[in-house]
């Protein structure tokens, strides 16, 4: 198993690749754009000044939105004292400065951490997870969340949000200005012909976006959780608090957090969502199994 710091420099290393892949895609996309308005360097001109204003919003706001969406709140000491002490004594541990702690009114059992680094981080969990979990459990899931700080993958789950949300927003712009800008575009001369071929371009692209965004969920790993629980117990020393944990969560009759969506989904201690059967469903999963992860705990 990897150090710590070799996580972090693993994590650093994998957001500069994604980072690489976000720039062939924006300029491949830009290309198309170009190719609808007759100048190719006016399309990735336009592209790329979208993505460099897109990016910067949501690198520095990106959690404040995220922490929206979900309709999280702040957690005060005088209403969660608990959660507040658990989240200072863990950073604490951990050698980091302490998250801002934040609750989303649900019954699910649910947590996730945002964040662009240690440094502008926070922690968010459900009532129902407060209700359900006892100290050491609670401890656990904290201390997870608090791994994912440590190791940086906060930065790198907000870079493949950014590459998802960017690809989906220009593969979507190209195809409403096919289908939209079309209509009225000379079709003389082969001006049919090569409408025809941009329109059926945008359309794979179009299509080919959510699946980027899969697989763009699945470069940041689903070894990620393990690792991270892993840490947890460096933190707590005490497995079996995450491992009860796992097992209340995995139990969760309602397990769908009202305001999460598939942009969200991956930061999650576990799915927000209800679990897909099916034999390709796993392989499409934001998470590894739970079983497997408290199977691991326990065995440690």
């Amino acid at each position: 198993m990897r150090t710590m710091f070799e996580q972090v420099r693993a994590n650093k290393s994998r957001s500069y690749l994604l980072m690489g892949f976000f720039i062939v895609m924006i300029g491949v996309l830009g290309a198309v754009i170009g190719l609808l308005w007759e100048n190719t360097y006016l399309g990735v001109g336009f592209a790329v000044i979208i993505s460099i204003v897109y990016t910067i919003f949501t690198y520095y706001a990106g959690d404040q939105l995220i922490l929206s969406m979900t309709g999280a709140r702040e957690a005060t000491k005088k209403e969660f004292p608990f959660l507040v002490n658990t989240v200072e004594g863990l950073a604490l541990a951990a050698g980091i400065p302490a998250p801002k702690p934040y609750v989303i009114d649900d019954s699910a059992l649910n947590a996730y951490a945002t964040g662009r680094d240690p440094n502008h981080a926070s922690i968010t969990v459900t009532t129902g997870l407060l209700k359900a979990m006892d100290r050491q459990e609670l401890e656990g899931v904290v201390a997870h969340e608090m791994s994912h700080i440590q190791n940086y993958d906060i930065r790198l789950m907000m870079l493949a949000a950014v590459l998802v949300g960017l690809v989906t927003l220009l593969s979507d712009f190209i195809f409403r200005s096919v289908w939209y800008g079309g209509r009225g575009r000379d079709r003389d001369r082969g001006g049919g012909q090569i409408q025809i071929v941009l329109f059926l371009l945008a359309i794979l692209f179009a299509f080919l976006a959510p699946i980027i965004g899969q697989l763009i969920k699945l470069a940041v790993s689903r070894q990620r959780e393990y690792l991270a629980d892993a840490s947890a117990v460096v933190l707590t020393r005490y497995p079996a608090g995450l491992a009860g944990a796992l097992e209340k969560i995995a139990k969760d009759p309602d397990p769908l957090v009202d305001n999460a969506n598939k942009a969200t989904a991956h930061l999650f201690i576990s799915t927000p969502f209800r679990k897909d059967a099916g034999i390709i469903a796993p392989f499409f999963s934001t998470h590894p199994p739970i079983e497997d992860r408290i199977k691991r705990l326990k065995g440690m």
